[in-house]
């Protein structure tokens, strides 16, 4: 029997906290709860959960500074939560590094459909290469070589660069089509993410950490550019 979903629930309001840990426990998931950001990180050092419900309006470091801070040091969902609804906090929360954006009061079936979708991004496996197209060992990017067999990303030391399994899928579809500007709607077909919405940015944020793994200056991008317009596009022999 598979070990049960670890979700962290950050929300300052009791009875939001009560609720959640009361219908979410009632379907199955191990529901941990914190009242604000010290609780969170709290939390976070002694286990990491397998998706985070984070309020927007937290007292003192508020939710969007955390999903920062999530994004930064965690490869992990976060459904933001918040009373404030309207497009633009839709789009702020999504831009910060939130995988869906919930507003207050919500229908708890609603909040458990959205999770399960959000966990389902996360638990694909790696992207398989296009049929007929032979694997090399190590393909090079820039100064690294990723290992398309054992998923591994080294430096021009042969140190292994962390990559989580969403990074891997991501840089494992550019490599394999070089000097090919690739949009967002494609790379969203070829790692197998075909139910994520217009309006998510888990692309471009995961996109934006590969560059800081793999450009000598990720504000100026030489080996994965920005095609304006259409998307994204990698130039291997870009550099120097």
């Amino acid at each position: 029997m598979s070990a049960p979903i670890r979700v962290l629930a950050v929300d300052d309001d009791v009875e939001v906290r009560q609720l959640l840990q009361d219908y979410l426990g009632g379907h199955g998931y191990q529901v941990s709860v914190a009242a604000d950001s010290q609780g969170m990180r709290a939390h976070l050092a002694q286990q990491l959960p397998d998706v985070v419900l984070l309020d927007v309006g937290l007292p003192g470091e508020d939710g969007l500074s955390l999903a920062r801070f999530l994004r930064e040091h965690h490869d992990l969902p976060v459904i933001m939560i918040s009373g404030a609804g309207t497009p633009l906090d839709r789009i702020v929360g999504l831009e910060v590094g939130a995988d869906d954006y919930l507003a207050k009061p919500f229908d708890p079936r609603e909040l458990l459909a959205r999770l399960k979708t959000v966990l389902r991004r996360y638990s694909r496996s790696p992207v398989a290469a296009d049929p007929g197209v032979e694997a090399e060992p190590r393909l090079a990017v820039g100064d690294c070589r990723l290992d398309l067999q054992r998923h591994l990303l080294f430096d021009a030391a042969g140190a292994e660069i962390p990559l989580t399994a969403m990074e891997f899928e991501l840089l494992s579809v550019f490599v394999q089509r070089p000097n090919r500007p690739l949009s967002r709607d494609q790379l969203l077909n070829l790692t197998q993410q075909r139910d994520w919405n217009p309006f998510d940015r888990s692309i471009d944020i995961r996109i934006a950490r590969l560059r800081r793994k793999l450009e000598t200056d990720p504000d100026k991008p030489q080996l994965i550019r920005t095609v304006r317009g259409v998307g994204y596009m990698f130039v291997p022999d870009s550099r120097g």
